[in-house]
């Protein structure tokens, strides 16, 4: 068995980037900026954003964070966004989800301008990925195929069952790992009402779980051999852990493992390469690799 280390992967990745990008000043070029819109005190947006700031510091990249509190109107949200969009100086920008329930997460998405959508959730982005046009690819699946490949993990032809089917993973996912020039896999998408999951999975060679609930992969679901990808991280009460509570993937842990040829742990696995894959995708922005 294999632990696929993204924490390891993800720091290589950024030393990269930031070669390259004190090449471009140094060349005279601008200085990547990425901004992001935080909304309220939600403990694991706020841990995520200061991931994101320090990997915006260690990638050599200019980075501006706003905050509201979570009673900041729709219409306020959207007049940020509006001005980010004609911020010359910002490349990409991301509104970090969930926004407060009295906010149109869908209608925020839309009023970003989709040449500095980094996060990659504009619907633009979104079609232009499902049929392989160059575009900003979602963070958490890019990652995921950076590990892939970054381990020489085969999917051509492989039988690859994505569990979950969020806008942010499972469907770009599923739609990447079927792709020729990424996975080339045969994909199946299962969820919480699929009738036979079990079995989908057992057949599984590569399985990406990201549906949301500790633990749900167990044992008797993986086939011996299998690739398995963790994207879950659930806060689990841990009254043994300082903070309270521990990170819990969708996987069995333990009992799966020692089935797998490769595994990604939580923490450690998928969450760093999502992290770094918004420092690629701005990157790209601020390079004008997709649009001008």
């Amino acid at each position: 068995m294999t632990l696929i280390d993204g924490k390891a992967t993800a720091a290589a990745i950024k030393a990269q980037i930031a070669e390259e990008v004190k090449e471009i000043v140094t060349n005279g070029g601008k200085q990547p900026h990425l901004a992001a819109i935080l909304v309220g005190h939600d403990g694991g947006s706020e841990t995520y954003v200061k991931n994101k700031v320090l990997a915006c510091e260690q990638c050599g990249f200019k980075s501006t964070l706003i905050r509201y509190e979570s009673n900041v109107t729709e219409e306020e949200l959207l007049a940020c966004v509006d001005k980010l969009n004609r911020d010359e100086d910002v490349d990409g920008f991301i509104v970090q989800l969930p926004l407060p329930t009295h906010i149109d997460e869908q209608k925020v998405i839309m009023a970003i301008d989709y040449k500095k959508d980094v996060d990659g959730f504009h619907p633009i982005n979104v079609g232009r990925m499902s049929i392989g046009l160059p575009c900003f690819i979602s963070a958490t699946p890019l990652g995921i195929l950076t590990l892939l490949k970054h381990y020489a993990v085969q999917t051509s032809g492989k039988k690859c069952v994505v569990l979950g089917r969020s806008n942010i993973v499972g469907k770009p996912m599923a739609q990447l790992m079927m792709q020729k020039q990424y996975g080339d896999a045969t994909v199946t998408v299962c969820h919480s009402h699929s009738a036979h999951l079990k079995e989908e999975c057992r057949e599984a060679d590569i399985i990406i779980a990201a549906i949301g609930r500790p633990g749900f992969v167990t044992a008797d679901m993986v086939k011996e051999g299998a690739v398995v990808v963790d994207v879950g991280t659930t806060r689990v009460a841990d009254p043994s852990r300082k903070s309270g509570f521990r990170l819990s993937g969708d996987v069995d842990f333990e009992a799966v493992a020692p089935k797998c040829s490769y595994i990604t742990p939580v923490p450690g696995g998928v969450g760093p390469m999502t992290i770094c894959s918004l420092m690629k995708n701005t990157l790209s922005a601020g390079k004008k690799e997709f649009y001008q």
